[in-house]
Parts: structure tokens; sequence; C-alpha cells
């Protein structure tokens, strides 16, 4: 029986698609999180099943500190990747719908959700749409190919798992619930290559009227009490405050008693 399985499992070819990241701390270009994840999964898929073939896409200008970014993809593992050339401000999608029916993958694996720009998630739903391919989000694992049907795992709120099977061609997002990706080896990703591609790119108009500025740091939050009982939680309100500083006024006028209590909102950064 196993030489029958084997001969119904075939190997497919996998297009994954990845961005530029920006790291939480310091906002440096790197490797997306979702993005590598997706990739692992195509890597795991091509050593379980043999004749798999991986194709890496990135839609984008070409750029020192993008370039960078993306040898963290090619660290895992890969000899090259294909780059879309275009212009920053461009739209993605048409130009990788262009692409991808051109080169008819079997599946396509995206991360959810990009690290820069809109964010906005829907680009796999984007190219589901022009493609009229069915969409999978939440992915957890890929299980298996048989018969041109993908059998996969995809995770549910609270921990639980879902077995879909899906017919191919097909569009799958991932997240964090997929397994991590392994660390990107700096020899390999500094020997592979890239093939650029150009492309007839289009202006995404809607996000060229957006204005885009850094977010602003968050008043502080005042101490909240937690209590596990009702009872404490009103002992909590009702005890005094054990606060080491402050000044109690007495006699004041109300100018003076807000000049007060605004002074103290400054000092505890609530207000800035």
């Amino acid at each position: 029986m196993q030489p029958d399985r084997q001969q119904q499992q075939q190997g497919i070819d996998v297009a994954v698609l990845v961005s530029i990241g920006r790291h939480p701390t310091t906002g440096r270009a790197r490797r997306a999180e979702q993005d590598a994840r997706g990739l692992e999964l195509a890597l795991a898929m091509e050593a379980e099943l043999p004749g798999t073939r991986i194709s890496v896409l990135h839609a984008g200008p070409q750029a020192d500190d993008s370039e960078s970014a993306l040898r963290g993809y090619l660290g895992m593992g890969l000899e090259s990747m294909t780059l879309l050339e275009q212009p920053a401000g461009s739209d993605a999608i048409l130009s990788l719908v262009e692409h991808l029916a051109a080169t008819s993958p079997q599946l396509v694996i995206t991360g959810a959700r990009a690290e820069r720009g809109e964010g906005s998630g829907l680009l796999p739903y984007a190219l589901a749409e022009h493609l009229g391919w069915p969409l999978v989000n939440s992915l957890a694992s890929i299980e298996k190919v048989e018969n041109g049907v993908v059998t996969l795992l995809q995770a549910l709120p609270r921990g639980q798992r879902r077995r879909l099977k899906v017919r191919l061609p097909a569009i799958i997002s991932v997240d964090e619930a997929a397994p991590a990706a392994r660390q990107s080896a700096f020899g390999p990703a500094r020997r592979a290559t890239f093939a650029v591609t150009p492309t007839t790119p289009e202006a995404d108009s809607e996000l060229a009227q957006w204005q885009l500025a850094l977010a602003r740091k968050r008043p502080k939050r005042l101490k909240i009490v937690k209590a596990a009982s009702a009872r404490d939680r009103f002992k909590a309100a009702a005890a005094k405050s054990e606060g080491k500083g402050g000044q109690v006024l007495t006699d004041v006028t109300p100018e003076q008693g807000a000049e007060a209590i605004y002074k103290l909102l400054k000092e505890e950064e609530v207000l800035r």
C-alpha cells in the first residue's frame, strides 16, 4: 500500500509571496514574520513531498535596504528569488496577479498581514478574487497532497483545529499559528541571487491620498486594582490611598485647586 500512496502524492508548484518586514523595536527592515512562516511551510512540504518546486516572489523596488531584508528569506535554504520590480507606491496586486496567471502555480502561500504600508490583510483576498481560486486563512499545517486535493489544518480560536480538503489551485494565508521559521544562514543568503522581472507598474491611487505619520505615545494609564471577589474590589475602592507623596489643600480657591490637579496629571504623564 505504501508504493501506491507515494504514487498518488506528487510534487506540486508552490509560490510563496514575501514582503519587507519592520522590526517592532528598531523599525529596521527585516524579513516579515508571517511570510517567513509561510516559507517554512513550503520548505517542509518540499522535504516531505519529493518533486515539489518552490518559487519565492516579491513585488517592489530594487534597493539596498530591501535587498538585505529579502536575503533573510534566501538564507532559509533558497538559491534564488523572483523580484517583480516596480517603484515604491505601486499597486502590487496587479503585478502579482499577472505573474501568477502566467506561471500557474498550484499553491500560493502568503502571510496574513504585512508589517509595512497599509497592512490591511486584504492581499490574499484580492488575489483570490482576481484569479478565481479558493482561499483558506489561518493555516496551521499542510498534511498531504493527493490527486489534486490538498489537506490542510486550519487554526481556530482557543487552540482548536479544523481539517479541510481544498482542490488545487488554491491560496492559503499564514499567521502566528503556523510553525516558526528557521534561522537564516548568512553564507547561503549572500550566495543566492535575484531574478529581476520588469513589470508594468500602476500607481496605488488610494494609498497616495493617505497621510502617514508616526504613532504618538499613548498616555500613561493609572494603576488598576485587580481583585478576585466583589468584596475585595469594594475594600480596594473604599480604602484610602497610600501614596508616598502629594499634598493636602485646604482653604484654596477653585483656580488653585485646578492648577494643583493639572500639575499632578502632568507629573503622572496622564496629560502631555
